[in-house]
């Protein structure tokens, strides 16, 4: 062969190493799903053990009241029963949404609509800073600020899902102004525009223009903070009270899915009764990170239609 030709037909350097960075790319995609599928097929089969090698009942397990795994009923069957921790995992998981949605979109609207100078100097470095702060430090103020004055103003122990609820609220705040902030900062100029060449006033093109084009945007902020509240462990199980009973109200002490399984885990035997039961309570909760999830793709998909 020609020996011109030969070199022209010869892969370039950089072909090369775009080949190279392909490669690699693919192997630690591959790594990744790898690792996600080991940890969801181990949680899996930890806790589906509890219903085909204990011969726990579903229906049981999800509708019962009373935890205790190693006692039995007068039936012989084990008192594993969960929705206590459901009821609190979600408890704290709304009422901390609900209370954190309007704070972080006014938050956001000041930031990119009112003043942008001074969101930008003072809100956006103290909405990183919350961001930054372990969760243990939460837990550890609402423990000495928040269980005290819930205890002084309503009595009781002031431990329950009321102070779990203020606690994630903090914690969850960051989340959903910074995601909100980017949803109103990815309208586009002439949105504002044109609402405001039509005679529209500030606030009604904020309401009703800008908000409603943003609104898959703040959702799925909303939904991320949701799924850290849910999974949040440490910083709900200094305050919430670690009680493994059906709350009655917002100030007796519960406990939620995370906190059961941080303070048990470690107390069980690998292959009991326990630890299955816990590692069932883990699969619950990787179930709902996956729903959760699942909600996010749904929520922008629909803004993409839009």
């Amino acid at each position: 062969m020609d020996p011109i030709r030969e070199a022209m037909l010869r892969p370039s350097r950089s072909a090369k190493i775009e080949r190279r960075g392909r490669l690699i790319s693919l192997v630690c995609i591959s790594l990744i799903v790898l690792v996600v599928l080991a940890i969801f097929f181990f949680v899996a089969s930890r806790g589906l053990a509890t219903f085909f090698e204990n011969k726990v009942n579903l229906w049981a397990f999800l509708s019962k009241t009373t935890w205790a795994p190693a006692v039995t009923d007068a039936h012989g069957a084990p008192q594993v029963g969960a929705l206590p921790m459901i009821v609190g995992s979600f408890g704290v998981t709304f009422l901390s949404a609900i209370i954190a949605t309007p704070f972080a979109v006014g938050a956001a609207i000041f930031m990119t609509e009112i003043s942008p100078n001074l969101g930008k100097k003072i809100l956006q470095p103290v909405i990183e800073l919350l961001v930054g702060i372990p969760s243990v430090v939460y837990g550890f103020i609402g423990l000495s600020v928040v269980v005290p004055f819930i205890r002084g103003l309503f009595g009781g122990t002031g431990f329950g899902i009321l102070a779990g609820t203020f606690v994630l609220f903090v914690m969850i705040l960051p989340t959903v102004t910074s995601m909100t902030v980017d949803a109103l900062k990815a309208v586009p100029r002439h949105y504002r525009e044109a609402s405001l060449a039509l005679g529209g006033t500030r606030w009604q093109t904020i309401s009703r223009v800008v908000v409603r084009a943003a609104m898959p945007g703040i959702l799925t902020g909303i939904v991320f903070g949701m799924a850290r509240a849910f999974g949040e462990a440490l910083a709900v199980q200094m305050v919430i009270g670690n009680a493994a009973l059906l709350p009655h109200n917002l100030i007796s002490p519960a406990s939620t899915l995370t906190s059961v399984l941080t303070s048990g885990i470690g107390n069980t035997v690998m292959g009991s009764l326990e630890n299955n039961a816990l590692w069932s309570l883990a699969l619950l909760l990787l179930l709902m990170s996956l729903a959760f999830n699942l909600l996010i793709r749904w929520i922008g998909k629909k803004g993409e239609m839009k």
